[in-house]
């Protein structure tokens, strides 16, 4: 490690890198999904506008070797946040303008290929600015803040977005009457993105100033962009000659075919009236029950199926955990069917559907791992993750046009038969795995 590294405890930069990582995304995937229903748009409208900012992380393969053209990754992780910043800002400026529908959605474009540039920037760097040792290390850190930006997100910011539109923060804002109310909640989200805007630039500067100078991280004169898309066609062709390559992208795309249509209504289906067959939360409780208990629930189920994997292997553990993420969907059915008015009954059922999919979410990753093994592993797991987000990106654009036209409880039964395909799957792919893979002895 050079000098430069030595001044740089890891502790000083990778916490707030992971969680400048975490927060853009977030803010695109699940707030803007909030502020949207909020500010009047139909599920139809948010469930496809927003399922369309997926699409930078599903080409996010193409353009990451990139990066390393054009200076250096501790370059372009200044350069995104500072683009961050400034889109953030923008949202925050037009949010209260009459066509702010358009507008913001250009912004989000705009944080969407910024935040997936900067992950291929952050996640190249860690490799450069730790040796081996501290990688290992602080994996879980870097995981435990970009956690920490989730519940930050949907959570404290959606929760101070509701106190706000409800008056308990700032009362005068607005004004009063229905014109008044408008306003307010137009203005609740305004502050928040300018919140979040005021967080990236002081991130920004911080990390300019704390970020380590490794030797490693330079541009590289050895490679050129002809060079890269020869390497990329090999690398796209040796993916897709891997055996059973059908029933992987199987897998892949149907997974969580259920829940990519899911996540897209379960924060709109409780905000929305109960005569439009909602629950009628208030926008702070959902913030706190979907986005902090939900995300805690979820980290401990991710938590939970690590340890599990690791003592008895991958191979047992699949089916249990596409059952884990696919089945507590019914709890949805359920909160539709009786129309669930108790704030303590939907934390519960949230939480428990949330542990479930952080649980079977672990499936999916590890199974990445494993069709990635050999050569241009890394380039295959990219791959393998292209197909992830495409697999929530085409599903979710529908489910905002489904809820709109059989209601919430047929679309959450419509759901729930939507994951059948992914616990086939699970299956299927069983038969493939060798039975020690995911263990201590697996990876020896």
């Amino acid at each position: 490690m050079n000098a430069i590294q030595k001044k740089r405890n890891p502790w000083a930069w990778v916490p707030t890198l992971y969680f400048a990582e975490g927060l853009p995304y977030v803010a695109v995937m699940t707030v803007a999904v909030v502020m949207y229903k909020k500010l009047g748009l139909s599920n139809t409208q948010i469930a496809l506008y927003t399922s369309w900012l997926y699409l930078p992380w599903v080409i996010k393969p193409l353009w990451s070797p990139f990066i390393d053209l054009i200076k250096t990754k501790r370059w372009w992780i200044n350069a995104m946040q500072t683009l961050i910043a400034a889109a953030f800002a923008s949202v925050a400026f037009f949010i209260p303008t009459t066509h702010f529908v358009q507008i913001t959605l250009a912004f989000f474009w705009l944080l969407a290929f910024a935040s997936a540039t900067h992950d291929i920037a952050a996640d190249g760097f860690y490799m450069h600015g730790l040796d081996e040792q501290h990688q290992s290390l602080f994996v879980g850190i870097r995981n435990t803040f970009y956690r920490v930006a989730m519940i930050f997100g949907q959570g404290v910011l959606v929760m101070v977005a509701g106190l706000i539109e409800s008056g308990k923060l700032f009362p005068n804002l607005g004004g009063t009457g229905v014109a008044g109310s408008g306003n307010k909640i137009a203005l609740s989200w305004s502050i928040v993105f300018y919140l979040l805007a005021g967080i990236f630039i002081a991130l920004t500067l911080y990390h300019r100033f704390i970020l380590p100078r490794p030797e490693s991280d330079a541009v590289r004169t050895d490679i050129n962009a002809r060079t890269i898309w020869r390497n990329i066609g090999v690398t796209f062709a040796s993916f897709f000659k891997k055996p059973y390559m059908g029933l992987m992208l199987f897998f892949l795309l149907t997974y969580r075919l259920g829940e990519s249509q899911l996540v897209k209504i379960a924060q709109p289906f409780m905000l929305d009236t109960v005569d439009a067959g909602g629950l009628a939360l208030s926008t702070a409780a959902v913030g706190g029950i979907y986005g902090t208990l939900g995300v805690i629930a979820l980290l401990l189920g991710g938590i939970l199926s690590g340890i599990v994997i690791s003592r008895s292997g991958f191979k047992k553990w699949i089916l249990p955990m596409a059952l884990a993420i696919n089945v507590p969907d019914l709890l949805y059915v359920l909160m539709a069917a009786i129309k669930v008015s108790s704030v303590p009954l939907v934390a519960s059922c949230v939480a428990l559907e949330q542990f479930g999919y952080g649980f079977g979410f672990t499936a999916y990753t590890m199974y990445l791992i494993y069709i990635a093994q050999g050569e241009h592993k890394t380039a295959h797991y990219a791959i393998g993750t292209a197909f992830m987000a495409a697999g929530m990106m085409f599903p979710g654009m529908v489910a905002g046009w489904i809820s709109d036209h059989v209601g919430y409880t047929m679309f959450f039964v419509w759901a729930c038969l939507c994951t059948i395909p992914g616990i086939i799957a699970a299956l299927l792919v069983r038969k493939h795995i060798p039975a020690d893979f995911g263990t201590k002895k697996g990876e020896e």
